[in-house]
């Protein structure tokens, strides 16, 4: 005969919404990153994802972002933060715009800051993946302006 389970302990939480884990996982990424684990960070993409970041060529796949990420580690990228500031979903679809810093360590050992804006795009592939994921430097040198 069937009997209502009647544990006390039972999780009342509701499941977590879209938001929180898009917010998490993009945390998620920047701590991988800052603490060297490329791979972790290639992790949040999808098979077939794509890293586009400015003035290099585009990582398609997992193995291409991971080496596209750690080849911006050695060039002296670090402290990366990222700060979410929209999300919109549909579905299984997701798209995030936020604001980023970071740290870029010049071979003379001059740090110089970096800010911009990027955008990502997510798909629920079982858990939340990037298929997308861009950024922007907001300030650039005059003389990249002229090249």
């Amino acid at each position: 005969m069937y009997r209502p389970y009647s544990n006390t302990q039972v999780d009342l939480r509701p499941l977590r919404d879209v938001e929180s884990q898009l917010r998490d996982a993009t945390q998620d990424f920047a701590t991988s990153f800052n603490t060297g684990n490329y791979d972790q960070a290639a992790a949040l993409f999808s098979h077939d994802g794509v890293l586009i970041a400015p003035r290099l060529e585009s990582a398609h796949g997992q193995k291409a972002v991971e080496r596209l990420l750690r080849q911006l580690g050695e060039a002296g990228y670090s402290d990366l933060r990222l700060e979410t500031t929209r999300i919109d979903h549909s579905g299984d679809m997701a798209m995030e715009l936020g604001r980023f810093t970071a740290v870029v360590r010049h071979a003379d050992g001059k740090k110089v800051p970096e800010h911009g804006k990027y955008v990502k795009v997510w798909r629920r592939l079982g858990a939340w993946l990037l298929v997308a994921d861009c950024w922007s430097p907001t300030i650039v040198a005059a003389n990249e302006l002229a090249a």
